[in-house]
């Protein structure tokens, strides 16, 4: 069933304006959907590649590359991100893969969306692999911060996830970055059943002892063996569970503001001393579609308005058709065309609906951008 055009309600966060809110058509509108959301927040891929092989994500023998003459150049993604910020509303900025650190002009890319937009925060996604040797120029290029993904301490659970043997690395990269300045350090994990489900606390206690951000994210349908299943996931409820045998968790006051993750304090049982936040993205369980602010660009230049849609809507044909500002206008009316075309929800965990009403994408993680 083509999840586009089945009505399925709003889940969320706060209630939005429902059909028929007028499209009024130019930029000026920015990149808002026929529910009332508008979309700041870009997700840019700039490879498919990746030198792990997580569980969650990819196939044990890797994936089919996109060949180089497919991925969007340096050129045109300063072009893209450009007409987002000056055109469409965009204000914020996540640089994704794939691993966007096996991508060679990556500095070079950042430093030309520094040199063109001063005050855009501009974050990036990485499994940390060879972040030890990049982290200083990352930061002196222009990067604010970054998000590694980084699911144990353990470096048999993390050979298992990831099939690499690469934990000294990411946890040497994620040094590196604290120190080059790219606070705050986000650590990013998913939690896999009789793996490293017994490690959350654990992995909370390390972060809070080193400043960093730790958010658990669920394990979401978008593995390329399509092995995912409801009852093997560690859900966001369990999440919590397995923390509070440790750690008390409280509402952040802070507005989530839009924010995936939902965000507790975390203080020790039977203490009243703050040690820090810890987040949690339940995109499955308690999804926040209603309040989804991101729009998505794959590293062929393709755009997904929700991170588990089956339909595209491809941009890099318009962007190599010329470099007017009559060709910048047709790249701008196809990417509102695209997000106007959102869904009102994914389908998992709302009321009513069943995981029948859901269709997992072609792609896989790597192949989207997160």
């Amino acid at each position: 069933m083509d999840t586009e055009h089945v009505d399925l309600g709003m889940p969320g966060v706060r209630p939005t304006p429902g059909p028929g809110v007028p499209r009024t058509g130019g930029a000026e509108s920015g990149l808002r959907d026929q529910f009332g959301r508008v979309a700041s927040d870009m997700r840019l891929s700039l490879t498919d590649k990746c030198n792990l092989r997580c569980q969650y994500c990819m196939p044990e023998a890797g994936l089919e590359w996109l060949k180089k003459d497919k991925l969007l150049t340096a050129a045109e993604i300063v072009r893209l991100v450009g007409l987002g910020v000056n055109n469409l509303g965009v204000r914020e900025l996540r640089l994704t893969g794939g691993e966007p650190l096996v991508r060679a002009d990556l500095v070079d890319i950042i430093a030309a969306l520094r040199k063109n937009h001063p005050e855009l925060p501009i974050s990036l996604t990485t499994n940390g692999v060879g972040l030890a040797k990049k982290a200083q120029a990352l930061a002196d290029a222009g990067l604010t911060r970054l998000n590694v993904s980084m699911d144990t301490l353990h470096h048999d659970a993390f050979l298992q996830l990831t099939r690499r043997p690469f934990l000294d690395q990411v946890l040497a990269g994620i040094e590196a970055a604290a120190a080059a300045g790219l606070r705050p350090v986000k650590i990013n994990a998913v939690l896999l059943r009789g793996i490293n489900d017994g490690h959350a606390a654990e992995l909370l206690q390390w972060s809070l002892d080193r400043g960093y951000e730790l958010r658990f994210i669920e394990q979401m349908p978008l593995d390329a063996d399509h092995g995912w299943t409801r009852e093997g996931m560690i859900t966001a409820a369990e999440i919590r569970d397995l923390l509070s045998g440790t750690f008390e968790l409280s509402p952040d006051p802070r507005d989530r503001d839009g924010a995936p993750a939902e965000r507790f304090e975390v203080r020790l049982q039977g203490s009243t001393e703050l040690l820090g936040t810890v987040g949690i993205i339940a995109s499955v369980t308690e999804p926040f579609c209603a309040d989804c602010r991101r729009t998505r660009i794959t590293a062929e230049g393709k755009v997904m308005s929700c991170l588990f849609s089956r339909t595209e809507v491809d941009l890099l044909a318009l962007l190599r058709a010329g470099e007017t500002t009559a060709d910048d206008d047709a790249v701008i009316a196809r990417w509102q065309d695209a997000m106007w075309a959102k869904p009102r929800a994914h389908g998992m965990g709302h009321p009513g609906l069943g995981d029948a009403d859901f269709v997992q994408p072609d792609r896989s993680m790597s192949a989207i951008g997160g």
